[in-house]
């Protein structure tokens, strides 16, 4: 079974569409459909789908397949990964800037860093938009970030 095809994924897409639309104004998708279809179509989009929960130290919950790949994770390693780590440490100060700049405006767009995968594979990542994910209440719980541009370094 796909990731996408499981309840909770299903559910999870849900809220990172519903999400995207109300702090950006537009559509992550340029499809609709059933909720398992946009599921399947966003775990298979041609862009990096990625998000994380809530906690002290946030553990990625989604990644779709270019992201997974991009990362050199399966899905069960890439959602037991503190999202900090896909980030060197260099670059990790600039990138907990941003997460507290969506965090305050619900979302931020134009985002660049350089990023790295299992192997160590550096890659620099642009037009990254970061967004706060809200659950059915409208409360908060996580964030998550697209981006269709990148470059092996």
């Amino acid at each position: 079974m796909q990731p996408w095809q499981q309840p909770p994924i299903i559910h999870h897409t849900q809220r990172l569409l519903t999400s995207f639309q109300h702090w950006t104004g537009q559509p992550l998708l340029q499809v609709s459909g059933t909720p398992e279809f946009l599921a399947q179509t966003m775990f298979e989009a041609p862009f990096v789908v990625v998000s994380h929960g809530i906690q002290t130290d946030p553990i990625f919950n989604y990644g779709n397949q270019i992201a997974l790949n991009l990362w050199e994770l399966d899905w069960q390693q890439f959602t037991q990964t503190p999202s900090r780590l896909t980030a060197e440490p260099t670059e990790r100060a600039d990138r907990e800037l941003l997460l507290q700049q969506a965090k305050q405006q619900g979302f931020i767009s134009n985002y660049a860093g350089v990023r790295i995968s299992r192997s160590g594979q550096r890659f620099r990542i642009r037009n990254v938009i970061l967004w706060d994910v809200l659950d059915e209440q409208g409360d908060r719980c996580g964030q998550a970030a697209t981006f269709d541009q990148w470059e092996m370094l």
